[in-house]
C-alpha cells in the first residue's frame, strides 16, 4: 500500500482510494484514518490511499497548499469513502459536507459513519436518494465496500 499523505506530491495511479471525512483540530484527538489504515493492511490493500493529512499526523500548514492537495487527490482518486464521525466540537467536519455535496454524482462515492455521529441526517438522506442505499455504520464494512467498488 502506498500512503500519500497532503505533504506529499500527489501520486498517480489507477487502484486509489481518498479517505475523506473530518480531520482532527488538536492533537487530543486521535485521526480515524489511522484505524482505516490498519484495515487497509489487514485486507492486503495494495493501491493508493490519500490522507488529507500530514504524515507526521500535525496540525495543517498553509491552508490554500492543503485544500489544493485535497482538491487534486480527490480528482485523482477512483474512489472516495467519506467516513464522518462526527463530534461536536472536536470533530466538525464543515468542509467534509461541502466535499460531500460536491463528489456525491462524481459516482465515485461510499459513505459511511457511526450510529453516533452527530448532525449527518441531510447527508444520510441525500446519500439515501441518490444511491438508493443506506449509510454504512462499521468503518471495516465502508473500506471493504469501498475496495470492491474499486475493482469494479
Amino acid at each position: 500500500m502506498i500512503i500519500n499523505y497532503s505533504n506529499e506530491e500527489v501520486k498517480q495511479g489507477e487502484k486509489s482510494i481518498f479517505l475523506a471525512g473530518p480531520t482532527p483540530r488538536n492533537n487530543k484527538v486521535v485521526s480515524w484514518r489511522k484505524q482505516a489504515i490498519k484495515y487497509l493492511e489487514e485486507l492486503n490493500y495494495d493501491g493508493i490511499v490519500y490522507i488529507p493529512e500530514y504524515s507526521t499526523w500535525e496540525t495543517r500548514g498553509n491552508y490554500e497548499d492543503q485544500v489544493m492537495w485535497e482538491r487534486n487527490a480527490l480528482t485523482s482518486a477512483k474512489v472516495i469513502l467519506f467516513w464522518i464521525p462526527r463530534e461536536i466540537p472536536d470533530m466538525i467536519g464543515l468542509t467534509t459536507n461541502v466535499e460531500f455535496g460536491y463528489w456525491l454524482h462524481s459516482n465515485k462515492v461510499i459513505y459511511g459513519r457511526p450510529d453516533n455521529a452527530e448532525k449527518i441526517k441531510y447527508l444520510d438522506w441525500l446519500y439515501e436518494l441518490d444511491y438508493n442505499k443506506k449509510p454504512i455504520n462499521d468503518l471495516k464494512i465502508l473500506l471493504i465496500e469501498g475496495l470492491k467498488k474499486l475493482d469494479n
